[in-house]
């Protein structure tokens, strides 16, 4: 008699089971994303990422499984009832999928559903906004104030609610608040230390550094690059948000310079987006900033989502290196 799947697994669920074991589960599941592979043989096969509010993991689905034409005809974004067996690849789990089924939108409507599957920031959105907005409050300069609400303005409320990556760092539900307030929150105690820094200045560009990603990512459930992301990307599109409030508050031009050099230096270096290196110190500032918040959310949600008695995580992209989540003793 075929063994039957226990009850909804989550990935952190899946990620906690004993892979030898190779036990049924089922699961529902958003499609993150999909990519079509053809192996040596000639065959076809699909790279499929999975997941939940828990976390996500890739599943190599091969084109003699009975669940390849269901994936492979899902879009990203879809959500998926998944049922198959754990197992794992080169020390990651990869479940071996044995049957896929798009679950209707009709079925979406249940809010339990959909929270299951969204994974939001830890803290609360309300809470960060109303923090975010003190920190633009607590610019005295009026026209560059004025720039920073004039770019919200224009994006609305999808500043709120996007990530602020769809892969590396606080990549989830109001993710990009989440960030932001962070770095704001660091910069209020580092920038005593330096007194060379334009304190106004750099926060305003900790503020809108990555405002661009409000418009480049689109999807409620996925979060994948629109049109418009994919053509110009954040920092280009940061950067033309920027410039049209400077204009609009009438920010002075060595300022709205140096604002708009904050947006497109602060992604550190060429190869990683920066569309020109920091050539200020406020720009340098911020890019490093950046980049400590950026690293440290990769380690607070791997500390987040490691499964309980686990002494390492897997190799954690952004960090090139597993991460050590065993606390010390208290």
């Amino acid at each position: 008699m075929p063994e039957s799947p226990s009850p909804l697994s989550s990935v952190r669920d899946l990620k906690a089971a004993d892979v030898s074991a190779g036990r049924p589960f089922a699961s529902v599941l958003v499609l993150r994303k999909l990519s079509a592979k053809t192996a040596s043989n000639g065959n076809p096969y699909l790279n499929a990422e999975l997941g939940d509010r828990t976390g996500s993991f890739t599943c190599t689905v091969f084109s003699d499984s009975p669940a390849f034409d269901a994936v492979r005809a899902a879009m990203e974004g879809a959500v998926l009832r998944v049922e198959g067996r754990v197992d794992s690849y080169q020390g990651r789990l990869s479940p071996r999928i044995t049957r896929a089924s798009v679950v209707p939108p009709e079925e979406l409507s249940s809010a339990e559903l959909v929270a299951s599957l969204v994974e939001t920031a830890p803290e609360e959105a309300a809470s960060l906004w109303s923090e975010f907005n003190g920190f633009v409050d607590s610019i005295a300069l009026g026209e560059l104030k004025a720039t920073v609400r004039h770019v919200l303005d224009e994006i609305g409320e999808a500043f709120r609610t996007a990530p602020a990556a769809t892969l590396m760092h606080h990549a989830y539900r109001h993710g990009l608040l989440e960030h932001t307030v962070h770095m704001a929150r660091a910069a209020r105690v580092l920038l005593p230390l330096y007194p060379e820094v334009d304190p106004e200045l750099a926060m305003a560009g900790i503020l809108l550094h990555d405002a661009g990603k409000a418009i480049e990512y689109e999807g409620a459930l996925a979060t994948r690059r629109g049109r418009r992301g994919i053509l110009q990307g954040h920092v280009v599109l940061g950067y033309q948000l920027v410039r049209r409030a400077a204009i609009k508050a009438k920010l002075d031009p060595d300022r709205a310079e140096r604002l708009e050099h904050i947006i497109l230096s602060h992604q550190g270096k060429l190869e990683w987006g920066a569309a020109a290196l920091a050539a200020t110190p406020e720009a340098v500032f911020v890019s490093k900033v950046d980049e400590l918040d950026a690293r440290m959310g990769m380690v607070q949600r791997a500390l987040r989502n490691a499964p309980p008695g686990d002494e390492f995580t897997e190799r954690i992209l952004g960090l090139d290196a597993p991460l050590l989540v065993r606390r010390l003793p208290s």
